[in-house]
């Protein structure tokens, strides 16, 4: 992820609940000054997961991380994000993935998480992949309030709760978080859970 609060805005719950489950969860993000990454640090702590930092986005850097950690789902911006920074973050991540699953054949799954109001530059998102997070949503919005640096009480925080309570409708429930499937050297492979 681009910023320290990325990964709690766009995919907490998700995140919390695969911990939760037993999967072991990184969240990696470009480190940016102390007070941002000890919040990402503590963003992590509530969510249960681990917490990689990343002195640069670049596809060297994500491709040695995605060597070290071998995952088998990768979640990343999308790749039309209206912010600058999550583009290109989402597209270190693509520049390294060819040479990366040759290697090690991981990561299996990727996805792309929701951007700012579910808009792109190329319009509304289109969700493909709702997860009910109604059971870590409480925990999603805890992670999300540790990043006091940032304006999650006024702007942040009601987004992810709009967001999250539509997504959640889609699939009767209280709140989801959506993903989009972006292919892997041109394959999509069946799952069962991101």
């Amino acid at each position: 992820m681009a910023h320290p609060d990325d990964a709690e805005l766009w995919a907490g719950g998700t995140l919390a609940l695969h911990a939760a489950a037993g999967a072991k969860v990184t969240v990696a993000v470009r480190a940016h000054d102390p007070v941002r990454d000890a919040e990402a640090s503590a963003g992590a702590s509530v969510l249960g997961v681990a917490l990689r930092l990343l002195s640069e986005m670049s596809p060297d850097a994500v491709a040695a991380l995605l060597t070290d950690l071998r995952p088998e789902v990768v979640i990343i911006h999308a790749l039309r994000d209206v912010h600058p920074d999550h583009r290109q973050a989402g597209l270190a991540v693509l520049d390294a993935l060819p040479h990366v699953v040759i290697a090690t054949g991981h990561p299996q799954r990727l996805y792309a998480c929701e951007s700012y109001n579910g808009l792109t530059l190329d319009g509304p998102t289109t969700p493909h992949t709702i997860v009910d997070i109604s059971a870590t949503f409480s925990r999603k919005m805890r992670a999300l309030t540790v990043h006091r640096s940032q304006p999650i009480a006024e702007h942040f925080g009601p987004m992810a709760e709009t967001l999250a309570r539509l997504h959640g409708a889609r699939i009767g429930a209280a709140y989801g978080e959506v993903f989009t499937p972006v292919p892997v050297l041109g394959r999509i492979p069946a799952a069962h859970f991101l």
